[in-house]
């Protein structure tokens, strides 16, 4: 069965589908979660109630993945280059357990500020 979510902040809604890892069924079991996001260059991060150790970590992501970053409990949606990015490489700050990824048009989280809250949910 897929584990469809919802991504809200402000008027910026985006869907995604979490995989199959072990840390994606704890974010599932842990919805609906709300958090204050920040930004990192084009990364969107927020503390979540999840502890998980990393799960075949990834320094690369692809775009519109999501990520788990142990290190901050948190949840990431990467949706273009972050200041570690090299050329046009996504890289989080260090490795992360890819959840999930986005569906839809993503480019809406360009206008997303840091501090703004944020929403999951299963749909």
């Amino acid at each position: 069965m897929p584990k469809n979510i919802r991504i809200t902040t402000g008027s910026v809604v985006v869907d995604a589908e979490l995989n199959d890892t072990q840390t994606a069924g704890a974010v599932w079991d842990a919805l609906p979660i709300q958090g204050n996001g920040s930004t990192w260059g084009e990364e969107i991060y927020f503390r979540i109630p999840v502890d998980a150790e990393l799960e075949n970590g990834q320094e690369v992501v692809d775009l519109g993945d999501l990520g788990y970053w142990p290190p901050g409990q948190a949840f990431c949606l990467f949706f273009g280059l972050t200041p570690a990015s090299r050329g046009d490489e996504i890289r989080p700050a260090s490795e992360v357990t890819i959840i999930g990824k986005m569906t839809g048009d993503i480019g809406v989280l360009k206008g997303v500020s840091s501090g703004s809250p944020v929403v999951i949910q299963a749909v």
